[in-house]
């Protein structure tokens, strides 16, 4: 009988992060909850306690994924921020033209202030993970003095 023994991983496999990822994922599926039971109401005027509580809990789970993410220190900001500029603006793209066709279907009021806050949720959350996934295998810069 053999014994195998593991060696830990090391490099930018073996750092650890706060849990980001999931709580975006989670942010995004709320909006995407949210956004698809007002869809399912339309054209009538579709009750908001629902979505606006689900767009609420989007952007408070978020947020707390956004802080954690900016407390971490030894991260490849430099390619975090690149890519997420290009996704944002991808997705800031697609979300204004779901925008556009909300609002050419007569889409108006509170209906349509809660569905552009659940489109601003996507077009955050999504170039987040994208650039969180990105840059968390990338080797951060070395700090100038070292």
């Amino acid at each position: 009988m053999t014994a195998h023994v593991e060696t830990p991983p090391t490099g930018a496999l073996a750092r650890r992060f706060p849990p980001v990822a999931q709580l975006v994922m989670a942010s995004l599926a709320l909006a995407i909850i949210g956004a698809i039971y007002m869809a399912s109401k339309f054209p009538r005027r579709p009750p908001l306690a629902l979505p606006t509580t689900l767009v609420v809990a989007s952007a408070l789970v978020a947020l707390v994924a956004f802080v954690l993410m900016a407390r971490v220190r030894d991260f490849a900001w430099p390619r975090f921020r690149l890519v997420f500029g290009w996704a944002l603006l991808a997705y800031a793209v697609q979300a204004g033209m779901i925008e556009y066709a909300l609002v050419k279907n007569d889409a108006r009021g509170a209906p349509l202030a809660v569905f552009t806050l659940m489109l601003v949720m996507f077009a955050l959350d999504v170039p987040f993970l994208i650039a969180f996934t990105s840059a968390r295998y990338a080797t951060p810069p070395t700090p100038a003095g070292a």
